[in-house]
């Protein structure tokens, strides 16, 4: 399929294809927009089933990374890369050291870190050939992982939701299914239990699942029987477009708030949440914590109190946004993507 012609282009400013053979490097980044600083996004490894495949999930995460920097309030634009490789069996030095010579490539309008598939370890070998890379261990020894603030704030995130989605102030009691308990969601498990909430997970990891269910006192189901959780909130915090038009059908939550990426399968299940009287809480505007964090490692004046206020921030945007949202009679996710293009000025 033509680039132009994606369904999922959206006026990137540049996509580059990037090949090594040596290394096996087989490479796409794409740049959505630059308008309000360099494009920063994770790097994600995947043994995608097809070059088409990757290429829609890199132009998809890509445009999602402009709109969260943009509802963050962070000096930054959109990107993402993707490597087509299986991170188990062909991730080796050699195939990242490729991989950072290809973002160093691009002089800096494109910053990586780490994703799905990829890890601090990782950037560190990819640092070895540029300086265009985040998410890295601090001079003191603190590690990099930005995975912790993501989960503070989806939580932060999770407490605005609830407060306009169910009235309440607090969670004690609350029922809350997680999809997914790698290392966000299980930083997300530990904020709720400690909130005094009610736990069902699940993943397909299912001695991780175990493990944890068991250390939270929580219930453990099958990945496919979480839709059907009696629960108040539902938290998918897997791989994307877990919500469809079926899966919405099934929930019993009358809120989703959660970390992943790129939630809605389509469009039109934005409309079908709202129409379920299900508050919908826009994933890039939940999940920034990340990058708050990573961008706010690359400053000078780092200050781990002035970034956890800035993530706790994400709650204020969201109060905004579901206000707007429900005086506009639109749904959240149109509100916020409208939001977005308005402070980094497209249409």
């Amino acid at each position: 399929m033509p680039l132009f012609d994606h369904p999922e282009f959206d006026h990137h400013r540049q996509v580059l294809f990037g090949c090594d053979p040596e290394s096996g490097l087989k490479a796409i980044i794409a740049i959505h927009d630059t308008t309000l600083g360099p494009a920063l996004g994770g790097l994600r490894i995947y043994p995608y089933a097809s070059e088409e495949e990757a290429l829609t999930d890199v132009l998809r995460l890509s445009r999602g990374m402009s709109y969260k920097s943009a509802m963050a309030n962070l000096p930054l634009g959109g990107g993402k890369a993707v490597i087509i490789a299986d991170p188990r069996t062909e991730k080796t030095p050699a195939l990242l050291r490729a991989m950072g010579r290809l973002v160093d490539s691009l002089g800096g309008r494109y910053i990586t870190a780490e994703d799905s598939g990829s890890s601090e370890a990782d950037m560190q070998v990819i640092a070895a050939e540029t300086a265009h890379v985040g998410g890295l261990r601090r001079a003191s020894g603190e590690s990099g992982d930005p995975s912790p603030f993501t989960a503070w704030g989806v939580f932060c995130a999770l407490k605005s939701a609830v407060r306009h989605g169910l009235g309440r102030r607090d969670l004690d009691g609350l029922r809350v299914a997680i999809q997914g308990v790698g290392h966000v969601g299980a930083h997300l498990a530990h904020h709720l239990h400690a909130a005094g909430a009610r736990l069902v997970l699940t993943d397909v990891n299912r001695e991780a699942l175990t493990h944890l269910a068991e250390e939270l006192g929580a219930e453990a189901v099958a990945p496919e029987a979480i839709f059907d959780a009696d629960v108040d909130l539902f938290a998918p915090c897997a791989l994307g477009a877990a919500l469809t038009e079926s899966v919405v059908d099934r929930l019993k939550a009358k809120v989703v708030c959660g970390a992943a990426n790129n939630q809605l399968a389509a469009p039109g299940v934005a409309e079908r949440l709202m129409a379920r009287e299900i508050l919908y809480t826009p994933d890039y505007v939940a999940n920034a914590g990340g990058v708050i964090e990573i961008a706010w490692q690359r400053r000078e004046d780092y200050d781990r109190a002035a970034v956890m206020a800035h993530i706790e921030g994400i709650g204020a945007t969201l109060d905004e946004l579901f206000e707007r949202a429900s005086r506009e009679g639109r749904s959240p996710a149109t509100i916020a993507d409208a939001m977005a293009r308005e402070r980094f000025g497209r249409r």
